[in-house]
């Protein structure tokens, strides 16, 4: 254990550090001593580090006395734009006690989905890392409506862990790590050291955690994990709210839960097609076709489409499903949705004729798509 810790610990240059609400909550907002010591600690860190903060609403609920959190979307828009000044400013006054600056960088789902964008965000990044600046990016909560949940900087950071090809993946919590059962409710419970695949028992065990932050926040970690190891990154939650934590893990002591990568390793590209492209339709394949990729490992012709679903252009995320429903792969399409309605169920030897052009003989080449 000890052995697969230092080695991957050791060999990873870059690192995606994702604090939660709850390691930065307090009853006045934020806490700033927990910003402070994270601060000195991450500053330690002999790596390149990127961190994926929560803690804008949180903020603003201090600022603004507030009791409760809010529950209307205005209202948590409202306060994620008084509290995400806050948190930087939290962040800047700490970080810079220890001679290091940082910088803001707010992100919507769709700065990751659209290729271009996804792009000009990552040569952003880059630049402020190369400049030695700590970037210190949130969810754009004033601008997004339906990714204002729990959990989905979660999600964030796996993003951000793709974008900018980490080797290790920190998620910082409020308890030590996965345990075998709830340890606020089983005292039997045992802390889980290494997880070198993330099976159904694994996830369900996740799914009956739960934190301050609600159920399903422990579940909301481990899919963090199991993406990552899907581009063959290493990941670990650790507790967060403890000081010496981050120091501890990375000096290769027996800290949280280590998540090792998996054997399947997805290709950057690929990765962002699986997990970050939002799709914009669904594509109905028969039963021959269904075989050819998942068998064959072929690319999807127009012969083998039945029915098309939603408005796509060319280039856009599009999922393949069976004729029952379930979902076969997902992929960049070659064919805006409304030429496809004309070619569906014909040879690709049919297409120019049909449309007057033709891009590619496939719908979906293999090399732009992933198998579910």
């Amino acid at each position: 254990m000890e052995n697969i810790r230092e080695e991957l610990i050791k060999s990873a240059k870059r690192v995606v550090i994702k604090v939660g609400s709850t390691v930065l909550a307090s009853k006045e907002g934020i806490n700033q001593s927990r910003i402070d010591s994270l601060a000195e600690e991450i500053s330690n860190i002999d790596k390149e580090v990127v961190i994926v903060s929560s803690g804008a609403i949180a903020a603003g609920m201090g600022r603004l006395s507030l009791v409760e959190r809010p529950k209307e979307i205005k209202m948590k828009q409202a306060v994620a734009a008084v509290g995400q000044s806050r948190l930087m400013w939290a962040y800047e006054k700490s970080f810079e006690t220890y001679g290091k600056k940082v910088a803001q960088v707010l992100l919507t789902r769709e700065d990751l989905s659209e290729r271009r964008r996804y792009l000009y965000a990552r040569n952003t990044i880059e630049t402020l890392i190369g400049l030695g600046v700590i970037p210190v990016i949130n969810e754009n909560d004033t601008v997004a409506v339906d990714e204002i949940k729990f959990g989905d900087n979660d999600t964030l950071a796996v993003m951000v862990t793709n974008l900018l090809q980490a080797d290790l993946l920190l998620i910082l919590s409020d308890v030590d790590g996965l345990y075998t059962s709830d340890p606020r409710s089983n005292s039997d419970a045992r802390l889980i050291d290494l997880v070198t695949d993330i099976t159904s028992q694994i996830e369900a065990i996740a799914g009956k955690s739960s934190t301050i932050e609600g159920t399903g926040g422990m579940f909301s970690k481990v899919q963090a994990a199991k993406r990552a190891s899907a581009m063959g990154v290493s990941s670990a939650i650790i507790n967060g709210t403890k000081h010496g934590s981050i120091h501890g893990f990375f000096e290769y002591k027996n800290i949280g839960t280590l998540f090792s990568t998996g054997k399947n390793r997805l290709s950057l590209r690929k990765h962002w097609i699986a997990y970050t492209a939002r799709s914009k339709g669904i594509l109905i394949i028969d039963e021959g076709a269904k075989r050819a990729i998942l068998t064959k490992g072929k690319s999807l012709l127009p012969s083998g489409i039945t029915a098309v679903e939603g408005r796509f252009g060319v280039g856009d995320a599009v999922s393949c499903e069976d004729e029952s429903g379930k979902k076969i792969a997902k992929g960049i399409i070659n064919y805006s949705s409304e030429d496809l309605s004309k070619i569906k169920g014909m040879k690709s030897s049919e297409i120019e004729t049909i449309l007057g052009y033709k891009y590619d003989d496939e719908v979906i080449h293999r090399d732009n798509m992933v198998i579910l």
